[in-house]
């Protein structure tokens, strides 16, 4: 057998991490799954499961490098000679395990030990609603249409054709381990027939084609609060995918998409709104009317407001999500300069001019 510092590509004094790393990349590159039918990469592996199983533990490497085996006795490894290669170790499987449950979604190392897939929990889903400003703002009950995976309506989720049931794997007899013996020692891997879950399914059910799943839509009714904006996200626990082996279902997110407002413009809580008004009323003052969402409010202008000064009237914004009243909202003042003028109006504008004292330019020269 060679060198297992060889089969793993690393150096005899190379660290765990540097092991585990090598390890990992060659099991992905040989493993059976990737390679099926593929005879050499299936030896290929084992013989990288081997010599990690050996370097990956502290003890096992030190008998390594001192005799060659893990027993005690010289064998053909870096300190012994020609021999037998004897090992006193069952196969540690787990670390394959939490590596391949990740990689092909075949459970962790309890499935690799012929306890059936471990639980795992759904994916989120995320669906948008739209939404007109108005409804943002009061709020809406809405029925949202989500497409999940669900258990097949044929097979009742069990993948196999009706009126037949999956059976226990001849290969593993239900293990969903086999275990190849090498010399005195044997390498357990998962069952290649039914990929560890101990069952086969010999006639697959037509509509899921042995899956146990298929595509459903459910519609679900959904509390949208008042005062959201656009992109806030709405949890709505366990209503996304179900999990598998009994895992809980993953969670449902809803996105609400605001249409733009031709009125306000949004800031947080806060609603702004630009009120026009006359160059008479922003000189003498006045008040105006202002549009709320509750309705028209009475604003009192200053005499002397200049354009985009900014009036606050409190609480009649927005909602605000997590409690706390509402916003409020801010007139933008806006002074209107007339493009036409009647004979009166420009008659009394320049008798203004003449009897104005003002010079707006004047901090230009000072």
């Amino acid at each position: 057998m060679a060198n297992l510092y060889d089969t793993l590509g690393v150096k005899k004094g190379a660290s765990a991490d540097e092991i585990k790393k090598a390890y990992r990349k060659l099991a992905r590159q040989y493993h059976p799954d990737r390679n099926p039918g593929d005879a050499s990469a299936e030896e290929r592996f084992k013989e990288v499961q081997t010599a990690y199983d050996v370097l990956s533990d502290d003890e096992k490497r030190k008998q390594y490098d001192r005799f060659g085996s893990t027993n005690g006795r010289p064998g053909p490894g870096p300190a012994g000679g020609p021999g037998g290669f004897n090992f006193d170790f069952g196969g540690n499987v787990g670390d394959l395990g939490d590596l391949f449950g990740g990689i092909f979604n075949r459970g962790s190392a309890s499935s690799a030990r012929g306890r059936g897939p471990q639980p795992q929990r759904g994916s989120d889903l995320e669906v948008t609603v739209n939404l007109s400003f108005g409804d943002s703002l009061k709020g809406i009950e809405t029925k949202i249409p989500v497409e999940v995976t669900a258990a097949c309506r044929e097979c009742n989720g069990s993948g196999a054709q009706p009126g037949t049931s999956p059976v226990i794997c001849p290969e593993c007899n239900g293990r969903g381990m086999i275990s190849e013996s090498q010399g005195l020692f044997a390498l357990s891997q998962p069952c290649p027939r039914c990929r560890g879950n101990g069952t086969v399914i010999e006639k697959p059910c037509a509509r899921c084609h042995g899956t146990g799943r298929e595509r459903r839509t459910k519609r679900y009714t959904v509390k949208i609060p008042a005062g959201v904006k656009d992109g806030t996200r709405i949890r709505l626990k366990g209503k996304g995918e179900p999990g598998y082996g009994g895992g809980p279902a993953g969670d449902l997110f809803v996105v609400t998409r605001v249409e733009p407002s031709k009125l306000y413009e949004r800031r947080g809580a806060d609603l702004v709104v630009e009120v026009p008004i006359t160059y008479a009323e922003a000189a003498l003052g006045a008040t105006v009317e202002v549009p709320t969402p509750d309705g028209p409010v009475s604003l009192k202008v200053p005499a002397g407001s200049e354009s985009g000064k900014l009036l606050r009237i409190k609480g009649r914004g927005a909602p605000k999500l997590n409690g706390g009243g509402k916003g409020d909202v801010l007139a933008r003042v806006r002074v209107s300069v007339p493009k036409k003028l009647s004979k009166a109006e420009k008659k009394a504008l320049e008798e203004l001019q003449k009897v104005s004292k003002e010079n707006p330019r004047e901090e230009l020269f000072s």
